[in-house]
């Protein structure tokens, strides 16, 4: 049976690290009885745990939850990829459920979802050559520092702690003149179904205060020795990422324990400020403080 595509009604929610989104997605996934379909690029690897502040057993019991602990960070998976099979299964589970929550905070695997992916041409293996040659004698602060220079704007909302990241976008802002980003959403996709933007907010300063009781709670839980078990592996995409490289740097001697703890602090604030710049450009997204459930429903409710 064909599902009445306009009375269909996929609830986004998005917003920076700790800000609540895991808890918010639970109480709306129970009022509507649907299902969460995440949408974090590290909660996905069933080898990040600790560091990728995924939700424990009680939460996954809570609701029905999609995307955590389904791949290896052995495996080859990026946003255009997840955009694919998340889109798959919004619809398989739209056949049953008349709404969905899409939950996290990765801005690629959302855009991924909402908007798709268009080609990017292809870029001389020179190119990509050169950079890796940089990177492996000038360290990430010099891809940074290019990146910076080339392309200011999306180096404002690009994880800038990710090499990875940082090559690809600098060998297509090279090898194209182009930033990376002129080439995402020229082609937007049209969905059959409605959806509802919510993104999550707090003050500035009760945020950060957020961000560092989560920190401490991470390592009181054992983020160190998690990292330090994945050292072996610090060269995949997955773990080149806040929470996982300043404690790499610390175990190859290049400050000790206290500046790694700090550092994670700096980061995950500095990460949760590019994520809110990147969520804010949204026009259609509507703001709300994470416990005001009551303004949440109402909004997603008063949407034809």
């Amino acid at each position: 049976m064909t599902p009445a595509w306009d009375k269909k009604k996929l609830v986004v929610v998005v917003g920076p690290t700790a800000v609540g989104k895991t808890a918010t997605a639970i109480t709306l996934a129970q009022h509507y009885q649907a299902e969460i379909i995440s949408a974090d690029s590290r909660q996905i690897f069933r080898e990040l745990t600790i560091g990728t502040a995924k939700p424990d057993e009680t939460e996954m019991s809570a609701a029905p939850h999609h995307f955590i602990n389904s791949h290896s960070i052995h495996e080859e998976y990026d946003a255009a990829q997840y955009g694919r099979d998340a889109l798959e299964l919004i619809h398989n589970l739209f056949q049953t459920h008349d709404t969905l929550i899409l939950c996290g905070g990765s801005g690629l695997y959302v855009k991924a979802v909402l908007e798709g992916f268009d080609d990017i041409p292809d870029v001389p293996e020179e190119i990509r050559e050169n950079l890796v040659h940089e990177y492996e004698q000038h360290g990430l602060s010099w891809l940074q520092e290019r990146m910076q220079t080339l392309d200011p704007e999306h180096y404002e909302v690009i994880d800038q702690q990710n090499p990875h990241r940082l090559m690809r976008a600098l060998e297509v802002r090279i090898g194209t003149g182009q930033s990376i980003a002129s080439f995402r959403g020229q082609n937007t996709v049209q969905h059959p179904f409605q959806v509802v933007r919510i993104g999550l907010e707090l003050p500035r300063e009760i945020l950060y205060a957020r961000i560092d009781q989560r920190m401490d709670a991470m390592i009181a839980h054992g983020l160190f020795e998690e990292a330090e078990a994945l050292y072996p592996y610090r060269q995949h995409q997955a773990l080149q990422t806040v929470g996982y490289q300043e404690i790499f740097a610390y175990k190859e001697g290049q400050y000790d324990r206290d500046e790694a703890i700090r550092l994670l602090k700096r980061n995950s604030r500095r990460y949760a400020k590019r994520q809110l710049t990147w969520f804010r450009r949204d026009a259609a997204m509507r703001w709300f403080a994470p416990n005001d459930i009551a303004g949440m429903l109402t909004y997603i409710d008063g949407q034809p």
